[in-house]
């Protein structure tokens, strides 16, 4: 017979373990309703999304920017008669920033909270299957925060975005917004309420993508990306509702060598370690090319401007290229680019992008960087990747009064500045890169047939030429623009 205290014991030690067994198999309900309810359909409409496409007003990306609008809303009339808002960003707003985004949260948050679940973005070029996006997004609460989109991350931490996460550069998810991304209205709200009290903190916007998903994130206090199989940037499969047209842009037949001048500038200091790789990889694909120094040196040969070198800024030296090219080239010169003596371009690709632009119309081309959009500051074009210029942007531009305020100030800030005081806005190119192809997502670069990097950092220059830009790869680069970006989509 069992002591008393022993059989104490046992019975509680049953009772625990019965409460143990009802506990876990109401953490289990809880843990299936909880599936169920994520599992379970959202009836929402296609007139509860509204389709923002990241557009640009150049004639060229407004019209590839009109087709998408045009394909979204002739699947939408095959499924519904009550058709979605779609907003071309360019016609949004007039300021500045407007390409930022996040200024214009407080309008989409009055405009449509009430009558809207979601907020759908997506670049001119993202393919959208309107039906499967609609499935797609039926999967999240629409009463929830959701901020959805293909997931990059850092492979290792960059100067991009200031060298953020350091310690594990892999942690923090932002989205490929060539894959399109999505903001639950309830978010879009909370976004807009914490944008009145408190403006954005950052005067640069380098990298938008990133620094969209940082700001949503706040530190925790906000939700991080939730990434989505379904969007897609290649053509995974049947379950992708969204994929992205990746080609190098060709509008007829590529721009003439002889129509495009290349200002390549450099120091005396640089002459015998950059100049030589810049005439080792890609300086043969230019017909017309020059060094501008401070140093005349004939074997080069290289240009003395007659400004004086500055350790940054060089903008006394670049618009004395400038002015050099109105005074000196043919007039049938119809394009300029200036680049530094460590950027790596391809003049072969360029030559196919620049049969999308008009050199009547006045161009200003490049990777866009923005300074000061939520205080009323401008856009530029970063000059690393390479500054591209129409004639005639050039010529309105020395024909105003906007010059440097000094040699030392920094030349794409400065013509940012100028141009958006002429009300000549920056056409915007991801295939120009301001940093090298270690600083960049490999899924990010993936969907891109490049056109520059920059900076000769702990890389080898001819390498990353040889594996990015070189003319062998022109071969696959030009299977991928056979098909005329301007069809219908």
């Amino acid at each position: 017979m069992q002591p008393p205290a022993l059989l104490a014991l046992l019975s509680c030690s049953v009772a625990f373990a019965l409460v143990s067994e009802e506990i876990k198999e109401k953490v289990k309900h809880s843990q299936d309703l909880d599936q169920s309810s994520q599992s379970r359909k959202h009836d929402i409409d296609l007139k509860e999304i509204v389709f923002v496409i990241q557009s640009q007003s150049n004639p060229f990306h407004a019209k590839r920017a009109e087709q998408l609008r045009r394909s979204i809303l002739q699947q939408a009339s095959n499924l519904t008669q009550d058709l979605p808002r779609v907003l071309l960003l360019h016609q949004l707003a007039k300021q500045e920033g407007a390409w930022t985004i996040l200024p214009l949260l407080p309008h989409f948050s009055v405009t449509y909270s009430k009558n809207s679940a979601w907020i759908f973005f997506s670049e001119e070029e993202t393919r959208i299957q309107i039906r499967r996006l609609l499935e797609t997004l039926r999967r999240f609460d629409p009463s929830k925060e959701w901020f959805l989109g293909k997931a990059l991350h850092d492979e290792e931490s960059t100067i991009i975005h200031h060298y953020a996460f350091s310690e594990n550069p892999t942690a923090f998810k932002y989205p490929d917004f060539a894959a399109g991304w999505a903001l639950s209205v309830p978010l879009v709200n909370k976004l807009a309420k914490r944008l009145k009290s408190e403006p954005l903190k950052s005067d640069f916007t380098i990298d938008l993508k990133h620094e969209i998903a940082l700001y949503i994130w706040d530190k925790g206090g906000g939700p991080p990306l939730t990434p989505v199989p379904e969007f897609c940037t290649d053509d995974a499969g049947s379950h992708c509702a969204t994929t992205f047209h990746s080609f190098l842009p060709l509008c007829g037949t590529p721009v003439n060598k002889e129509e495009i001048f290349v200002a390549v500038k450099t120091c005396k200091k640089f002459h015998g370690d950059r100049i030589p790789i810049v005439k080792k990889t890609w300086a043969a694909q230019a017909s017309l090319i020059e060094y501008y120094s401070d140093y005349a040196e004939s074997p080069i040969p290289t240009v003395d401007l007659g400004i004086p070198n500055t350790d940054r800024g060089h903008c006394g030296k670049t618009f004395a290229i400038l002015e050099r090219f109105l005074n000196r080239s043919h007039d049938k010169v119809a394009w300029l680019v200036i680049v530094d003596d460590d950027t790596l371009i391809s003049i072969s690709r360029l030559r196919h992008l620049l049969s999308c632009y008009d050199s009547s119309d006045a161009v200003f081309l490049g990777e866009r960087y923005g300074y000061g959009l939520g205080t009323g500051g401008y856009s530029y074009v970063t000059g690393g990747g390479g500054m591209v210029f129409s004639r005639e942007a050039i010529q309105r531009l020395l024909a105003s009064n906007c010059r440097c305020y000094s040699n030392d100030a920094p030349d794409d800030m400065v013509l940012g500045m100028c141009f958006s005081g002429l009300g000549i806005p920056v056409t915007h190119s991801p295939l120009f890169h301001q940093a090298r192809p270690v600083d960049y997502p490999k899924d990010y670069l993936s969907h891109q047939i490049p056109i520059s990097f920059h900076k000769h950092w702990h890389i080898d220059p001819v390498k990353v030429y040889l594996t990015w830009l070189a003319p062998s790869e022109e071969g696959s680069a030009t299977q991928k623009t056979q098909k005329d970006p301007r069809e219908e989509l």
